[in-house]
């Protein structure tokens, strides 16, 4: 963990509840893409079965609306726990970055999302 001494100030204080709030929002974010995806599969079987039609949905939608929705929460906690150690870190007068191994995890996990949308939109016909 890399530490500074560094002296408080408002913009850096402020800056620590922008970022919160960013975490907040993307957080936001995947809880209600998750919702909407695992809600569009629902509806198309009820749609399917109302019009009489064949349907292969294979319930994917519905388990990755509900991971994506998960992934919102954990997302949530992880920018709680980064205000506060944040905040901590400043007010003692140390800058506390982020470690590598978090931001590859993070970066790795927003990569599975996106290739498994992208590979449902392209399954779709």
């Amino acid at each position: 963990m890399d530490e500074l001494k560094t002296q408080l100030r408002a913009n850096d204080v402020l800056a620590n509840e922008r970022t919160f709030l960013a975490y907040v929002r993307t957080a936001l974010a995947f809880i209600a893409f998750g919702f909407v995806i695992a809600r569009f599969s629902l509806f198309t079987k009820e749609f399917a079965q109302l019009m009489h039609l064949d349907t292969n949905a294979s319930g994917v939608s519905v388990a990755f609306g509900t991971g994506m929705a998960a992934f919102g929460i954990l997302i949530s906690l992880v920018g709680a726990w980064r205000y506060a150690a944040t905040h901590r870190g400043l007010t003692q007068g140390r800058v506390i970055a982020m470690s590598s191994l978090a931001s590859y995890v993070i970066s790795i996990a927003i990569a599975i999302i996106g290739a498994v949308v992208a590979f449902e939109l392209l399954s779709y016909k």
